[in-house]
């Protein structure tokens, strides 16, 4: 590293702990979702292969949840594959999956968080449907910040499992469909999410300058505030961070008024 990288790391440090010195904590969100996007770009600005992106992009996320933690954030939902991510040519999804099973192992040992997974289970290859679960049962009792894996994940394909959950619910209950006609709202289809009983997210970070959800919690999100970086997700930075926190704090939250 010469002279100049140092300084000009040694500016962002600075500037980083002035921006966190004048966070109000009593405005952080509660809840997080992040759309980790660039993996691929960034590994081809840097003249390396996708595969080594996709490390890179998930040795950021214990550090991003470090930060996480100095905060009063509570619940973050980490977007790692998406239901559309199938359709990549096998040579890059074979290796994509094994580093992410890789992350949900690492997050487990932490002891640190709260895995739990959202997303379709029956698309996930055996190995990785045993890692989920052991995860979420190793860190049932964890009393830290909760971790959604968001893995096989899709915001339509969840809205109609959480349909067919609450159709199934009631046929076991015995309630008729008219019944359950009458019955349903908001709340209730809700409550068959993936995130269930979770607080919605407060604030959706997407990074690499894309400026879409694609599909991003589609339900949970209609009253979320949203934040573009145009970093890519394994240059994002501790700056970068707090820099979205600010932006949030500063915003007057409508909840769609």
């Amino acid at each position: 590293m010469n002279l100049r990288d140092k300084l000009r790391g040694l500016l962002v440090r600075l500037y980083a702990r002035r921006v966190e010195g004048h966070l109000d904590h009593a405005q952080v969100p509660k809840h997080i979702g992040v759309i980790m996007d660039g993996n691929r770009r960034w590994a081809k600005a840097a003249g390396s292969s996708t595969v080594h992106g996709h490390r890179a992009g998930a040795e950021k996320i214990e550090e991003f949840l470090g930060w996480c933690s100095e905060t009063d954030v509570g619940v973050v939902t980490l977007w790692l594959l998406s239901t559309d991510n199938f359709d990549r040519p096998q040579d890059e999804l074979g290796p994509l999956l094994g580093i992410i099973e890789d992350v949900v192992r690492t997050l487990a040992s932490d002891g640190r968080w709260r895995v739990h997974h959202v997303g379709t289970r029956d698309l996930l290859p055996a190995g990785m449907q045993r890692t989920l679960k052991e995860a979420e049962e190793a860190t049932r009792e964890v009393d830290g910040i909760v971790v959604n894996v968001a893995i096989g994940y899709g915001g339509r394909q969840e809205i109609a499992d959480a349909v067919r959950s609450m159709l199934l619910d009631a046929q076991d209950k015995g309630v008729s469909m008219e019944e359950l006609a009458e019955s349903v709202d908001i709340d209730m289809i809700g409550r068959h999410l993936y995130t269930g009983a979770q607080p919605d997210p407060d604030l959706v970070i997407r990074t690499s300058g894309e400026q879409r959800l694609s599909g991003f919690m589609l339900w949970q999100t209609a009253h979320s505030e949203y934040y573009f970086c145009d970093v890519f997700w394994p240059a994002f930075r501790k700056v970068d961070f707090l820099r979205a926190l600010r932006d949030y704090a500063a915003r007057h939250r409508r909840f769609g008024g």
